[in-house]
């Protein structure tokens, strides 16, 4: 039977939080975050308006949830991109696992953070900020590898990192926008590759 708690908040017995939240996830990828209506939102989750709010706040909480969600899950690939041994290994890893998670068949094309950003409203102020910052972080993120990558002799010591850093993180953008537009795999990794030639010779 249901529990006097699980009546209160509407939650369904056998609610999962986890999973309503990865689909959730798919929601806001697919259609962006004004795009994506509470109602949307619940009936892909399978709860009720009342069980979102009670576990997991309102839409704007629910869409950061959703974001930490896809940095540990289909964007878990920047970790280990930037351990690789080489600034090259690391620009080639982190487009290599931008094609393959914008382009996944099983799941929506593009990139949350891209999708998610498509907001103009003023409802959607504060998620354009959040965005903002998301990739304002992961542009840091990159540009001290390079900046290591400097110090220790792997990159030309004329390198500017923050710009190398910025045309990497540019290419992941497009290639999320060209995937999210219907753009193969295979096209898109030829991009890549072909932006990749032209990195500083050292």
């Amino acid at each position: 039977m249901e529990t006097t708690r699980q009546r209160a908040t509407g939650r369904p017995r056998g609610f999962n939080a986890d999973e309503a939240l990865d689909r959730a996830l798919l929601v806001f990828w697919e259609q962006g975050y004004e795009g994506a209506s509470l109602t949307n939102l619940t009936g892909a989750m399978g709860i009720s308006t009342a069980s979102m709010y009670a576990t997991f706040g309102n839409k704007e909480q629910l869409f950061r949830k959703a974001l930490e969600r896809y940095d540990e899950g289909p964007s878990a690939y920047v970790v280990p991109a930037l351990a690789e041994p080489t600034a090259l290994g690391v620009a080639t890893a982190l487009l290599t696992g931008t094609v393959r998670t914008t382009t996944c068949p099983e799941r929506p094309h593009g990139c949350l953070g891209v999708q998610g950003a498509l907001a103009t409203g003023e409802a959607g102020r504060q998620i354009r900020a959040l965005l903002v910052d998301w990739r304002n972080k992961g542009h840091a993120r990159i540009r001290d590898r390079f900046q290591r990558a400097v110090d220790e002799g792997d990159l030309p010591p004329d390198t500017n990192p923050g710009l190398l850093a910025r045309y990497v993180h540019t290419l992941q953008a497009g290639i999320a926008v060209e995937a999210a537009s219907g753009v193969s795999r295979e096209e898109l990794q030829e991009l890549a590759d072909a932006a990749l030639r032209h990195w500083p010779a050292w």
